[in-house]
């Protein structure tokens, strides 16, 4: 039998391409961390040759998923990262999503090395996204935290960390700590809403504290498990 090798390159051009074609893909950035960051290396083994569908896979048995690329890229353009930021992600699933922000925020920029913190509740999957974010060299720019994300990094600490906040959960509210963590003027991004249906929301950080609430798409994520998230 002879076996067909998969041109992941390619495809990953092919996915791009569509994506900037619906007007999903809007900024150089997000195109250039997607042509850059390779997805089959974060997708599990046995789905590997999915890896470049616009559809969500399963992470092993651990109940989680890596999102659908078109969910992904809607949440980055929203986010409007700059080089140099200082982001926090709450759910590291694969990996893949903190290696496309680090792309972003550390791509070219010497000055201000950009950062991404992001924090992981299941053992399993920050072991796999440790691995893939090692072997794809992004780890000079990503760490990896074994923790509830719901109360930030460092846990309770309530002072202005952060330029922008992404959580990859579906949560019932901005959690309380996250809005401290947030400097002024910075953006955090959260599909929010009940267990079966969220409206993707994003709210930029005022100088008294406030929050400005925009909403954007309906999605559907898995819960957001911790002290001020779902408990289970």
């Amino acid at each position: 039998m002879v076996l067909m090798r998969i041109n992941f390159e390619e495809q990953r051009k092919r996915l791009v391409k569509r994506l900037k074609d619906q007007g999903i893909i809007r900024s150089k950035k997000v195109e250039l961390s997607f042509l850059n960051v390779p997805r089959e290396e974060f997708v599990w083994p046995d789905t590997k040759n999915q890896a470049y569908l616009d559809t969500p896979l399963p992470l092993g048995n651990t109940g989680q998923t890596i999102s659908a690329p078109h969910m992904i890229a809607i949440m980055l353009e929203e986010l409007d990262l700059e080089k140099g930021d200082y982001v926090l992600e709450i759910g590291t699933g694969s990996g893949y999503n903190a290696a496309l922000m680090a792309y972003i925020v550390s791509d070219g920029k010497k000055e201000r090395k950009g950062k991404v913190i992001t924090i992981e509740r299941i053992k399993d999957l920050v072991t796999f996204a440790e691995n893939n974010i090692n072997r794809t060299t992004f780890s000079e720019y990503v760490k990896i935290v074994y923790g509830d994300g719901t109360i930030g990094y460092p846990p309770y600490e309530e002072n202005e960390i952060y330029d922008k906040i992404i959580i990859t959960a579906a949560a019932p509210r901005f959690p309380r700590i996250l809005i401290k963590q947030l400097k002024v003027g910075g953006t955090i991004l959260a599909p929010i809403g009940d267990l079966f249906a969220q409206t993707l929301t994003k709210g930029i950080k005022r100088v008294n504290g406030t929050i400005d609430i925009k909403e954007d798409i309906e999605c559907i994520f898995v819960p957001l498990i911790g002290e001020d998230g779902y408990k289970f």
